[in-house]
């Protein structure tokens, strides 16, 4: 099944190549093993030629182009495959169109400096919580929270995923009891879902009028 996630490489000029890992979701992983000298997760000891695709992605290399890197028999495996799923996107189309909130278990922003935040996605769709609702969109229908960290390891990642699957179950309920239409029932469960992330950690909400947008404990 694997810890599907993916990663947003920020180029020099400042959209983004998106790629796939099918592991880095894994504790979130990726957090650690993305670096200027192994950019895409892999072995430290051989990464000449991952740097220096990194290099050209970075300055616009497109996706057909990559393929020439990619033939070396002897070239080490990574985390995240170098080959990128699309070039020359914004934040914004890649979290509204791109992420799968249910499929894909986190996200990961690499900026120019090798800065690697790491999101947790969180899919508001409510079809498997709910009797009465029949489907809910994957794509651009969730939410993203950061992590906090601790000597390397992620604090409480785990008990906001356990809220946040709690929290669906009784909004799922309501719906079934007449007492939240599903429009109201995801205000809800957007508004709960800020308090439960609180002040120390980011939450980011796709909307049609600000895909980017930052959560608040107000936020509607």
């Amino acid at each position: 099944m694997g810890h599907r996630a993916l990663v947003a490489y920020e180029r020099t000029d400042g959209q983004y190549t998106l790629h796939y890992s099918h592991w880095g979701a894994a504790n979130l992983k990726l957090k650690h093993r993305i670096s200027a000298e192994s950019p895409f997760g892999g072995d430290d000891t051989d990464s000449t030629w991952a740097q220096q695709l990194f290099a050209e992605l970075a300055d616009g290399l497109e996706v057909d182009a990559v393929d020439g890197y990619l033939t070396r028999k002897d070239r080490p495996s990574t985390v995240v495959d170098p080959k990128p799923r699309e070039t020359g996107l914004t934040l914004n189309e890649i979290i509204a169109a791109h992420l799968d909130y249910l499929h894909h278990e986190a996200f990961f922003v690499v900026s120019t400096k090798f800065e690697v935040t790491a999101y947790r996605t969180l899919w508001l769709g409510l079809q498997y919580d709910s009797e009465t609702v029949e489907q809910g969109e994957t794509v651009g229908n969730g939410a993203l929270a950061t992590v906090r960290w601790h000597d390397g390891e992620p604090v409480g990642d785990g008990h906001l995923q356990g809220q946040f699957m709690a929290l669906k179950d009784v909004v799922g309920d309501m719906i079934d009891k007449g007492v939240f239409t599903p429009s109201a029932a995801r205000q809800y469960l957007k508004q709960k879902l800020a308090g439960q992330v609180g002040n120390r950690q980011e939450l980011l909400i796709p909307t049609r009028e600000s895909p980017f947008e930052k959560a608040s404990l107000n936020h509607s």
